[in-house]
């Protein structure tokens, strides 16, 4: 397993938070209409309600943690791992919301989880950080000069 395998999986919870979040946030609101209002004042409005605010907030954390991520492993690697925010998603939404987790939903779910794991199996290269390949082009191309 990736020893980035943690920052991966805090990536995906924070991501699954933040949908249950703006849910919830979404729900307090009730349903949206613009008539009769400003729409820009409107959006901000819904922007900045409490629960809404934060499920955004949460997003920018998961995706600064994903952008972390990305500079470590590979993103065939990394990527298919937010197919698990579905599956947080779904657990919570029922478990929080009463949402349905029918038969299908949990066929899905498993398909999910099976194609993750798979995934894992197959591993990531670590990339080097930018500075260490700079330095080591620089020394190969030294290396050649002094071999002519």
């Amino acid at each position: 397993m990736s020893r980035y395998l943690p920052f991966i999986l805090f990536t995906v919870f924070t991501n699954a938070a933040a949908q249950l979040m703006l849910k919830h946030g979404m729900m307090q609101l009730g349903a949206i209409s613009f008539a009769g209002a400003n729409p820009v004042l409107k959006i901000l409005s819904i922007v900045f309600s409490p629960f809404v605010f934060l499920g955004l907030c949460t997003f920018v954390i998961s995706m600064a943690s994903h952008l972390f991520v990305l500079s470590k492993v590979e993103l065939s690697y990394a990527y298919p791992f937010l197919s698990l925010a579905y599956v947080a998603v779904a657990f919570a939404a029922w478990f929080l919301f009463g949402e349905d987790l029918n038969a299908y939903r949990m066929a899905g779910i498993a398909l999910i989880c099976a194609g993750t794991v798979l995934i894992a199996q197959g591993g990531s290269t670590v990339h080097e950080p930018a500075t260490s390949l700079a330095a080591n082009a620089s020394s190969n191309t030294t290396a050649v000069e002094v071999s002519r």
